[in-house]
């Protein structure tokens, strides 16, 4: 069986948060393989655990890939102030022998996007809404390397790696199934400081905002980074609250055009068309979100990674060109319209790059996260709960196709659902083992039963 057909085996999708499917990543011709270990979003210290324990594993996993699909280059890339992160890492390759390069970027934000984490190490552009693979790249990040470390022993991606942190007793890093509540992962950090609090499933800039009470109905995905305890009445909480119809009078009435969403934004820096300025000067004009989705310049928000720096650190009257570029994303989604690259276009770096990356403690500030910037976590703690949800859709493609029902017993590791026939997509395997107890857009599975 070809490496790439074990990570489909095991149903390996991005650690990172986007959840692509590995296997399908992994097709094609490289010439270089990035791997990200910059942990790009303040406050997760999920890759660096991983990184400083697991070295070996790492190591092994990617002379694997790099033999097998015949890979020349291969460079883990993280920050210079992992230190003992970098000499975890160097003696794994020293033992090993491995040719692989290890890359000291800066500790700015977002160095861990996938567009520039390739420009940081290969130099190269990869063109508007393209990907690494046009430029001879492919990029996975650490937490997926080890689950593929583990596919090559046969074992399937059934637990998670994941940061809780914040106003919690005791931040740490866990290993728990896929599907375990974030009720419990916050009981294992030791609880929340506080009765009443916000949550965040991610990191601080790119994390998806919940609610106390809805925090309660989440459980931990394949593509769970973290979790944030943060103030009830703090930043986030508070961001979260703004309607649609007060973002777009806000951008009529305070956006006073001085470029610097546009001027700080990773994705124009890397000379992509994308302009958040000018398309909150169309919204200034506008009634609704979406209402000329012709506008070339509205097109243009196709090529946001949302990222914040432009809602969060750049805009001086707290304005969210993040928020409306990904509400005109979906609705150029929903229509069916596409970004087209100009034949021929090519594309270079700001030469004010390197005097515009945003510093991740000065952003952790702007955040209001900096009270927990520091915080060294090496505590692993692990569990066994009693009673799993697993959602069928963990990744980007097709949800996957259950092949069990209600009633069935299952072991851990059991295939539990598949990827539909001919599509993207990734399989999905018992995280405990124990009864399914229901089938519907998840898989519940008790081992009380």
């Amino acid at each position: 069986m070809s490496i790439t057909d074990q990570i489909a085996a095991a149903g390996i999708v991005g650690c990172g948060g986007a959840g692509f499917p590995t296997h399908a990543k992994l097709k094609g011709t490289f010439e270089h393989l990035i791997i990200n270990g910059a942990e790009c979003e303040p406050l997760l210290r999920t890759d660096r655990y991983i990184m400083l324990n697991k070295a070996d594993e790492l190591v092994r996993a990617l002379c694997a890939i790099t033999k097998e699909l015949n890979v020349p280059k291969c460079t883990i890339a993280l920050k210079a102030d992992y230190k003992d992160e970098i000499a975890s890492l160097e003696k794994a390759i020293a033992k090993a022998g491995a040719d692989i390069a290890i890359h000291r970027m800066e500790s700015f934000y977002p160095a861990g996007d996938e567009q520039t984490i390739v420009y940081e190490v290969t130099g190269r552009v990869v063109p508007p809404a393209g990907i690494p693979g046009m430029v001879g790249c492919v990029v996975d990040n650490i937490a997926t390397i080890l689950a593929v470390n583990d596919a090559l022993d046969g074992k399937p991606l059934t637990q998670k790696y994941l940061t809780v942190t914040g106003e919690v007793k005791h931040p740490m890093v866990l290993r728990v199934p896929v599907g375990t509540s974030f009720a419990r992962c916050i009981e294992l950090a030791g609880g929340a400081l506080h009765s009443d609090y916000f949550v965040v499933s991610g990191g601080p800039m790119m994390g998806k905002p919940l609610t106390r009470e809805q925090a309660a109905n989440e459980v931990v995905t394949k593509t769970t980074s973290g979790i944030l305890i943060l103030p009830a009445d703090g930043y986030h909480a508070t961001q979260n609250e703004i309607s649609v119809r007060h973002m777009l009078n806000r951008a009529k009435s305070a956006c006073i055009q001085c470029s610097a969403c546009s001027q700080l934004c990773p994705r124009h820096m890397l000379g992509h068309p994308i302009e958040p300025h000018r398309i909150m000067r169309k919204m200034a004009m506008a009634n609704e979100i979406g209402e000329d989705l012709n506008d070339p310049v509205i097109r243009n928000a196709a090529l946001c990674c949302e990222c914040g720096v432009c809602e969060a650190y750049a805009c001086p009257m707290g304005l969210q060109p993040r928020r409306i570029n990904s509400l005109l994303k979906k609705q150029l989604g929903a229509a069916g319209i596409r970004y087209a690259r100009p034949e021929g276009a090519e594309y270079e770096a700001d030469p004010q790059r390197d005097a515009r990356k945003v510093p991740s403690k000065r952003l952790a500030a702007r955040v209001e996260v900096l009270p927990y910037y520091h915080y060294t976590i090496r505590e692993l703690a692990e569990d066994q709960p009693a009673q799993v949800r697993i959602p069928l859709r963990m990744h980007i493609g097709a949800p996957s196709v259950p092949v069990v029902q209600a009633g069935d017993s299952v072991t851990a590791g059991q295939l539990i659902a598949k990827c539909p026939d001919g599509a993207l997509g990734a399989a999905i395997h018992a995280s405990i083992s124990g009864k399914v107890v229901s089938v519907n857009d998840s898989i519940e599975i008790s081992s009380a039963l």
